[in-house]
């Protein structure tokens, strides 16, 4: 399998095992790495809470089934039902999950960034693989696109995601009277949060790998995919630095889900001989 000429290795559980892209060469020492992800729980941005009772209870149950391996992601990310027994306000749902990923991203990338496995000299612009290069634009300090290096594309990105959230017009809390453009914003951060995802994946998974937080980016990953594909968050032109990766997350979910199918099948034929 390749992804933009460059070839991805999976495991058994659908994941690369080596990197995806090697021009970039390890900024960090080993002993550093190996600590990366372990106890030390570093955060690039401060870890946000939901607000409410509610969204922290729809938090949990977001949160129930999103492990790796576990089977039951796909369904983790649909719309729940509530104590009535209706769906959960979409809206409702997507502003707990905006949050948890944002929650997640930071947290990988406090190991990432502030270890100083992404610098100005290793990854002099935000890029995932040879063929994606992007530019940042806020409206704001940054009218027109420009191009960054990816730390500080990263950190324009994670505090322009923490200024929507902060923004009680876009993400209100004590009620659930959402602006019209919500869907719009969220789709933007989403868009845009796939991006950090396909520069960790292409040029810094062998790094991440040795510090032992594969499986943490793993599972944020395949959870984050699967939830922005089910709700059609992100356009399909977007998804192209990790296709790859993607289609064959989706072909082993559909393979686990036929697996689980067929030894139901086989129980019940059992039970009734």
């Amino acid at each position: 399998d390749t992804c933009d000429g460059v070839p991805f290795i999976f495991s058994a559980e659908g994941y690369p095992r080596v990197p995806t892209h090697t021009c970039i060469p390890a900024a960090s020492s080993s002993r550093m790495l190996k600590s990366l992800f372990s106890g030390n729980k570093k955060t690039l941005k401060k870890i946000r809470k939901h607000g409410t009772a509610n969204r922290e209870a729809l938090s949990r149950i977001a949160k129930a089934y999103a492990t790796l391996g576990s089977g039951n992601v796909e369904e983790s990310v649909k719309l729940p039902t509530g104590k009535d027994g209706k769906k959960v306000d979409k809206f409702e749902w997507y502003s707990v999950n905006t949050v948890d990923f944002f929650n997640e991203m930071s947290l990988l990338l406090g190991s990432v960034l502030e270890e100083g496995m992404c610098t100005k000299q290793t990854c002099p612009l935000m890029r995932a693989g040879p063929k994606f290069k992007y530019a940042w634009a806020d409206n704001v300090k940054y009218k027109t696109p420009v191009n960054l290096c990816a730390a500080d594309y990263i950190d324009c990105l994670m505090t322009w995601v923490e200024s929507q959230l902060d923004d009680e017009d876009i993400f209100p809390i004590n009620t659930s009277n959402f602006p019209k453009n919500f869907e719009k914003v969220v789709k933007t951060i989403f868009r845009r949060m796939f991006r950090v995802y396909a520069h960790l994946y292409h040029h810094h998974f062998q790094q991440i790998e040795k510090g032992a937080g594969d499986v943490q980016l793993n599972t944020s990953f395949k959870h984050f995919i699967l939830y922005a594909l089910h709700f059609e968050l992100i356009p399909k032109e977007e998804l192209g630095p990790l296709d790859d990766l993607i289609q064959h997350l989706l072909e082993r979910g559909k393979k686990s889900k036929d697996e689980q199918k067929e030894s139901k099948q086989n129980g019940n034929e059992s039970s009734k001989s």
